[in-house]
């Protein structure tokens, strides 16, 4: 242990004698910017700073919806080059504002990308900056919140040198804190888009807000009877879910239309502005030596932390994994199989025992959430051995798996385990639900009939219901 420990520090140093050298700008023409928050409502100011080679550039800022709208532009704003600062990627570059933007009244609630552009003879170049404008009256017009999992797309941003993994590192080493304070990539097209798009264009009414609105925000949270989480929401904080399980506990419902969902745990520092999660460096985390493991930065589920997501969503990633992805099941059906089809939950679908759906769209792949469970007279039920909920049912499964060499350092996880995706419910104060694949809104995108049905019954009945006892969930 103390060998490996020395190692780590080695790493961590080399990576940091490295990031002094700082980052070059690119060779070509480039703008590049962020904004100095992840969401705002009406009447706040949003500042963006910018760093491009071009003296102006022009903005458009477009709500993305079932149809995406145009709500501002503003031409010739003016810039300039900036430097790229020495770990930029965990401290943030700190650019002066080019422009500041009051927030309008008449905005909806929604996701907003602003596009920053200029001509460079016949070339285009822009780029974009992802914001939310949450409801100035929450819950006045829906009773439906979904929340974008942008602190999963920061761990993955290498902009400035490093994300939360080393596949993509400038050195090829893995960071363990990354900052809002710098240009951020984003996976909102994959996921979250197709499911507003779907939801907008069959007549669903969403509120928006950001992972860390339930950390800072959590005031919102009383104002609407259904939260959303969809695709790939991998990164949480203690306020997070201590926040969410609140609300569920005083008769709140949650849908998780998502998989590796409340994976690793992350702690929020600079007011929000960053991240810091050491994951399977936990011994390297800084909290590790004071003994304080209950926000140890590293698996939710790890034994020193006792806290497995289960606890909260029913499921987790140490009994799912992989499916067409990591070289696991990549001749899988991508589909799950129906075990309970008289549920609510399969109401309208006319789904059978046995019955699979969603193999046409891979609703099953990626990253996949399950929980530890045994087989009875064909039928599965959990253990309760890995923290799922007393109440949990398992409606639907796929099987998945951890890829060879993903889970060696964690001392106890089983080396030949195969688990799965698990399409599941239960009940303790609200209701929450678990789809257990990161690619459910895939079956949306492709208009999937049980996959839609099974959305509308979720959305319809969770929306409209807060605190039902189990007994009335069934029928």
């Amino acid at each position: 242990m103390l060998y490996r420990i020395l190692i780590v520090n080695c790493l961590l140093l080399l990576s940091s004698a490295s990031a002094q050298a700082g980052q070059k700008q690119p060779e070509g023409p480039f703008v590049f910017g962020y904004a100095d928050k992840l969401s705002c409502s009406s009447g706040e100011e949003l500042e963006f700073h910018l760093s491009s080679s071009a003296e102006t550039v022009d903005l458009v800022i477009k709500r993305q919806g079932a149809i995406n709208k145009k709500v501002f532009e503003k031409s010739a704003i003016p810039c300039a080059v900036h430097p790229i600062p020495d770990r930029a990627s965990s401290n943030g570059c700190h650019w002066p504002v080019a422009f500041t933007l009051k927030v309008p009244g008449d905005w909806e609630s929604g996701c907003y990308l602003a596009t920053f552009s200029f001509k460079n003879l016949d070339k285009n170049v822009s780029s974009q900056v992802l914001f939310v404008v949450r409801s100035s009256k929450p819950g006045k017009n829906t009773r439906i919140l979904l929340q974008l999992a942008t602190n999963t797309y920061n761990a993955y941003t290498n902009w400035g040198g490093h994300s939360l993994y080393s596949y993509h590192d400038r050195d090829g080493l893995q960071g363990h804190r990354v900052s809002f304070d710098r240009p951020l990539s984003h996976q909102f097209s994959n996921w979250e888009l197709p499911f507003i798009r779907w939801a907008e264009a069959n007549g669903y009414k969403l509120d928006y807000a950001v992972n860390s609105d339930l950390e800072f925000h959590p005031e919102i949270l009383k104002h609407y009877r259904l939260v959303l989480s969809v695709g790939h929401d991998e990164y949480w904080s203690s306020p997070m879910r201590d926040n969410l399980e609140k609300y569920i506990s005083e008769g709140g419902n949650v849908a998780f239309l998502s998989g590796n969902t409340c994976c690793w745990q992350v702690r929020s520092e600079d007011d929000g502005r960053a991240l810091t999660c050491w994951k399977q460096w936990y011994n390297v985390d800084p909290l590790y030596r004071q003994g304080d493991n209950k926000i140890l930065s590293t698996l939710w589920s790890h034994h020193l932390v006792e806290r497995p997501e289960n606890q909260l969503t029913g499921v987790g990633f140490l009994w799912g994994g992989y499916h067409r992805s990591h070289g696991q099941f990549m001749d899988g059906p991508a589909s799950f199989k129906v075990h309970r089809p008289d549920h609510w939950l399969f109401d309208g679908t006319g789904l059978k025992p046995n019955d699979r759906f969603g193999g046409k769209d891979t609703i099953v792949g990626y990253e996949c959430d399950g929980c530890e469970m045994n087989w009875k007279d064909g039928l599965p039920y959990p253990t309760h051995q890995d923290g799922t909920p007393e109440s949990f049912t398992i409606l639907a499964t796929c099987p998945a798996r951890w890829a060879p060499g993903d889970s060696l350092w964690y001392d106890r996880f089983p080396k030949d385990r195969i688990g799965a995706a698990v399409l599941g419910i239960y009940t303790r104060g609200g209701t929450v639900i678990t789809t257990g694949t990161t690619d459910w809104a895939h079956g949306l995108r492709g208009q999937d009939p049980a996959v839609m049905q099974i959305t509308r019954n979720i959305l319809d009945r969770l929306s409209n219901t807060r605190g039902e006892s189990l007994s009335s969930q069934k029928k």
